[in-house]
């Protein structure tokens, strides 16, 4: 570690240390205890409550303001570790010794090179595209560059990958189907449709990690193409947060700003079954590839109510202007009930873990940059004024977006590139949890509550 960076190490720790004694009151965690399918939940709008399966990956208290990869919690992780080291135990279950993380790194930075991806990606006006839209193209080309799953000679063998759904779900009409489903996964059919370790087929795990490296890569060559300069190859000594920062700028990061990136990559990496990571599987779920898979977390992540809020938090910062007009900005805030972004979280009801990290870094990177600064003061009394009285009453506090937008703006990069960075980090878990649900895959098929008509008359054209 270098010695810059350990002053960023004890604000991690001062951190987790807070959010143990805050909460070492609240409820044990929920929602971890093994599964005998079928089971009875409390559902509502949108699949909020519903439990689609069992995951090893990644699990979130919101209680107790926990985030947990893997049995680590994401205090010591941002700490101490890397995102290579955060990626492979996502995808693989346990941290790499040192020969395997070497090789892991040597294979990401390999794995970066994706030139026909870019050149076709060229080829079509980006400069002009949505960043995300042209991330969602982007791995697209990668799919036709490194697979042969759009080839004429590709053959999909569904009979041998078809999973136990087909002829153990009944049918929704009687009497063709069973009265209740037979939850059953014949072990010579999870055999033969375990994740294939072949590029070829666009499943198995080296494409995983080809997405991993090819996503930051992309999101690299869109940041240098928006303003008229070609993309730039990943250097093979640099480590992946520092190669990011160096493909989308051209320089090669301080040991701080590449820290500094780690960490936001590190806490952007898995959010239990988020909108994005349900995409993705649900799209995973019909034997669909992983390109695909990934494509569709992106789309999500498109999505304002997603990817874009830490944007939105920097136009909402620089529009209160001042520390002198915070309070009176969330007074008439309030009175119109207008929603003060990067506050609340679906899940969290204490303090978001990834804000607790993010928070001390965004006001120690803003020590030396004039507009990082004034940012940051502006959010310290919004958070301050917000806490004071939706925090007591309705138990919201900022989540992870209120101060990531401020760590990029001191790091330079341009708002657009926001949720793209976010797309860069969680593409590690997107894989992850699809990998992890295909070895007993079902199709989601949720049911829809019909409240239409019956019996309507037809009538023709002309009577109409």
């Amino acid at each position: 570690m270098h010695k810059n960076t350990k002053e960023m190490t004890e604000l991690i720790l001062k951190a987790k240390e807070k959010a143990i004694k805050e909460t070492s009151h609240e409820p044990e965690p929920e929602f971890t205890k093994p599964i005998s399918w079928p089971i009875t939940c409390t559902v509502g709008p949108g699949l909020e409550g519903a439990i689609a399966c069992e995951t090893k990956i990644g699990y979130v208290n919101g209680a107790k303001g926990w985030l947990i990869y893997r049995g680590y919690n994401i205090f010591d992780l941002c700490a101490y570790s890397t995102f290579e080291e955060v990626a492979f135990l996502l995808l693989h279950g346990e941290l790499p010794t040192l020969s395997q993380l070497n090789v892991f790194k040597k294979k990401l930075v390999q794995y970066g090179h994706i030139p026909l991806t870019k050149r076709r990606l060229m080829s079509f006006p980006v400069e002009r595209m949505n960043a995300m839209a042209a991330l969602r193209l982007g791995t697209t080309f990668m799919r036709q560059e490194f697979t042969d799953v759009e080839s004429q000679e590709y053959i999909n063998d569904t009979v041998k990958i078809i999973s136990a759904d087909e002829d153990s779900i009944p049918m929704e009409t009687k009497p063709m189907g069973e009265k209740h489903a037979i939850y059953e996964f014949d072990e010579k059919k999870l055999l033969e449709m375990k994740i294939r370790d072949n590029l070829q087929h666009a499943t198995g795990i080296e494409s995983c990690h080809h997405l991993v490296a090819g996503v930051s890569s992309l999101v690299a060559a869109i940041a240098r193409i928006k303003v008229g300069r070609l993309p730039i190859e990943p250097h093979p000594d640099l480590s992946f947060a520092s190669n990011f920062i160096y493909m989308m700028t051209g320089k090669v990061p301080s040991p701080i700003e590449e820290r500094i990136m780690d960490i936001s990559l590190i806490l952007h990496a898995d959010h239990g079954m988020n909108a994005s990571t349900f995409a993705s599987m649900v799209v995973a779920s019909t034997l669909s590839d992983i390109y695909l898979s990934v494509g569709a977390g992106i789309a999500a992540l498109q999505g304002p109510l997603h990817g874009g809020a830490n944007e939105a938090v920097i136009a909402m910062l620089k529009e209160i202007g001042s520390v002198e007009n915070t309070k009176t900005w969330f007074e008439k805030a309030c009175a119109k009930k207008q929603k003060i972004m990067g506050f609340g979280h679906r899940v969290y009801k204490a303090y978001d873990p990834r804000a607790r990290v993010l928070a001390p870094l965004a006001k120690y990177m803003s020590r030396k940059n004039d507009e990082g600064k004034k940012l940051f003061k502006i959010a310290e009394q919004l958070e301050k004024e917000v806490l004071r009285t939706l925090g007591k009453e309705k138990k919201i506090f900022p989540n992870v977006d209120f101060y990531s937008g401020i760590v990029y703006t001191c790091l330079g990069i341009d708002s657009e590139f926001f949720t793209p960075i976010f797309a860069a980090s969680r593409v590690s878990g997107w894989t992850a949890r699809v990998q992890e649900y295909l070895l007993n895959n079902r199709i989601f098929r949720p049911r829809a509550m019909y409240l239409g008509q019956f019996d309507k008359g037809y009538i023709s054209v002309k009577n109409r």
